[in-house]
């Protein structure tokens, strides 16, 4: 029986890598697993001495340094909020067609826009890249009750521009807290990112950002 060699090996997982990042749907993803694919499989080409392999696969994990090298260091995304009514066609439309994924991470939203305080697009080079909703829990406090990013876009940038940037103009309005309902573990790893630090509420624990100016 054909016992397979740890080259042969090294060529399927490479393989199998550039296969998985072309069904991600995140850009940063993809380029992350398919510059460590690329790389495998160019030093895959060059132990066989199949030099054009090597050659093909290594050009393509220094075009994704490269664009990962810009996305990091030298990224000149422009965002913007750009508020919507309660009555938009577009934002109905909108959660209408993320509903499925929405709901993997709000299991609970339920769109009341008579509550909102806050309800804008987040867009990223004028593309809509995400949805920010946000209603009074109290004087002072607001509480996140949608915030949604949409695939292509989850490289955690769009989050920082709400929680960073635009926080500002929350507390210019007179708010000093935000608190989030804890998900699913990929959105709670997003919130501590995000500075969100989780306490008890009573009985219900919470996710909790303090805003300093």
């Amino acid at each position: 029986m054909h016992s397979i060699s740890w080259v042969e090996w090294l060529g399927y997982i490479a393989s199998l890598l550039v296969l998985l990042s072309m069904l991600m749907n995140s850009i940063l993803k993809l380029r992350v697993v398919n510059l460590i694919g690329s790389s495998l499989f160019a030093v895959y080409g060059l132990i066989i001495n199949a030099i054009p392999v090597f050659i093909v696969n290594g050009t393509i994990a220094l075009i994704n340094v490269y664009y990962l090298v810009k996305f990091f260091f030298a990224s000149t995304d422009v965002f913007k909020s750009l508020e919507v009514r309660g009555n938009s066609y577009y934002l109905r439309e909108f959660l209408k067609f993320y509903n499925d994924d929405i709901k993997k991470y709000f299991p609970h939203f339920i769109y009341e826009p008579e509550k909102n305080r806050y309800s804008f697009f987040v867009l990223r080079n004028m593309n809509v890249a995400g949805i920010f909703m946000a209603r009074e829990m109290s004087p002072g406090v607001l509480l996140v009750t949608l915030d949604y990013t949409i695939p292509a876009y989850r490289d955690f940038k769009v989050g920082k521009f709400v929680y960073n940037d635009y926080a500002k103009k929350f507390l210019t309005d007179g708010y000093t807290k935000i608190i989030a309902f804890p998900s699913v573990p990929k959105h709670n790893k997003y919130l501590h990112k995000m500075g969100f630090v989780r306490e008890q509420m009573g009985e219900q624990s919470v996710f909790v950002k303090r805003l300093v100016r």
